[in-house]
Parts: C-alpha cells; structure tokens; sequence
C-alpha cells in the first residue's frame, strides 16, 4: 500500500468531518462578530437563552445545561449582572442556592441577539434544502448520541 494512501486526509471520512469543523468555526466566527456590538459573547447568548427558557436556574443547573463547570458559569455571572442582564435571588427553600433571573434589560438584549442569530442560522441553512437540513441535523444527533455514550 502507498504511504500517501495511509494518510487521514485522502480518507472521505476524515476530509468531510474536516468540512464540519471548519464549517462550526466559520459558525463561531461569524456570530462571535455579529453579536459583539450587543457587547455579548456566544457563552453569554447561551446563558440568556436558557434562563430565558428556564427562568429561576441555579447556577449548577445552568452549568449542566450548558456542559461547563461552575466556575465557568462563576465567571460569566458578574458580567452578564454588571450589564443589567439577570439578577441573582437566593432561594426560599435553601439559602446556599442562587437563582438566576433574566431583568427586563436581559430580555430585550437576547431577543436582539435571537435575531441575530436566527438571520445567521437562516442564512447558513439555506444553502441545503429542508429535506437536507433535517439529514444534517439527524446526522449531528447520531454523532452526539455516539460520543456521549462513549
């Protein structure tokens, strides 16, 4: 067998999941770019957008949601309060847990940034057709549902 043969990238495995990962890079990139002039990062977003959803998470449900540790999430809390984004309650039945709550401020800033976002999703996603969107999604379950059973 040929030694260039070996090689990962001649395998159509190996160069197409190159493609997704540059492809979730350029993701990155772009929206990291869009959402700057909300003074907002996409771990940020993240955060809104579950308490959002999920109003009243304390921080180590938040943590797991997100798939980070709570020092990540520890880290972001000051910012995000700073801006007049959440405020943080203790919680009635337990005093050692805060709760987290978007303000009105929070609110308004995340449905920007959703827009933002959606026009960038809209825009990605156009380039495949609904039938293609729903294999790709599908596809990137499979991928998830192997990984995390790893």
């Amino acid at each position: 067998m040929n030694k260039k043969q070996d090689l990962p990238w001649d395998n159509p495995r190996f160069r197409n999941w190159i493609a997704v990962v540059r492809a979730e890079k350029a993701v990155v990139r772009a929206l990291s770019r869009a959402l700057a002039p909300l003074d907002l990062k996409i771990a940020q977003l993240d955060m809104l957008m579950n308490l959002y959803r999920h109003p009243g998470l304390s921080q180590h449900d938040l943590a797991r949601r997100l798939l980070v540790g709570r020092s990540n999430i520890t880290m972001l809390l000051p910012q995000l309060e700073k801006q007049g984004l959440l405020r943080r309650e203790s919680d009635e039945n337990d005093r050692r847990v805060l709760r987290l709550y978007l303000t009105p401020d929070g609110e308004a800033r995340l449905k920007q940034a959703l827009a933002i976002y959606t026009e960038l999703i809209d825009r990605v996603m156009a380039q495949s057709s609904p039938a293609e969107c729903d294999a790709m999604g599908e596809q990137m379950r499979r991928i998830t549902e192997a990984l995390d059973g790893a």
